[in-house]
């Protein structure tokens, strides 16, 4: 008889860390694409451009390491605590599903790495970094209007799981 290693039930919600960790990403994320999305482009430690276009250059490599990091701990907690089953649904919406999240911790990991070896290392990763936005865009939308399609066409609860963390 083969050995199967012993299965924990699944959590019918995100826990609390979980959801901090979510709703941080996002916000930095959000800001990463819509605020700080060119910082002007100088050498580090140039006298080229004045203080805050060098801060805002700044914020947008500290928040990308920020965003590196807090991802790097998302994956850790959710191998560690797992997450709640799938809501029923048809094949097509659990495999979109599947593949959207995978992109979104792929690009949450793609982006700054590439930015850290464009910008720390001088390595031509820049183009590669500048393609994720458009993709991170189309994801974002894909995955809001997925939630308000669960929220308001299904009714399932689906945000709840990520707003209210499990007991």
């Amino acid at each position: 008889m083969a050995y199967s290693a012993p299965t924990r039930p699944r959590p019918a919600s995100y826990s609390l860390a979980q959801i901090v960790l979510h709703w941080s990403i996002a916000a930095l994320v959000a800001w990463q694409l819509f605020f700080s999305d060119h910082p002007p482009r100088i050498q580090p430690g140039s006298a080229q451009l004045s203080v805050w276009a060098r801060t805002w250059e700044s914020s947008h490599v500290w928040l990308g390491l920020a965003v590196l990091g807090l991802v790097v701990i998302r994956i850790v907690l959710r191998l560690a605590v797992g997450a709640p089953s799938p809501v029923e649904t048809n094949r097509i919406q659990a495999t979109a599903a599947q593949v959207v999240h995978f992109l979104f911790y792929a690009l949450l990991v793609f982006m700054p790495v590439t930015g850290i070896l464009a910008w720390y290392f001088g390595l031509p990763t820049g183009d590669l970094h500048e393609l994720g936005q458009p993709a991170f865009i189309a994801l974002i939308v894909a995955h809001v209007a997925a939630a308000l399609w669960h929220q308001f066409v299904q009714r399932d609860g689906l945000i709840r799981r990520m707003v209210v963390p499990a007991q």
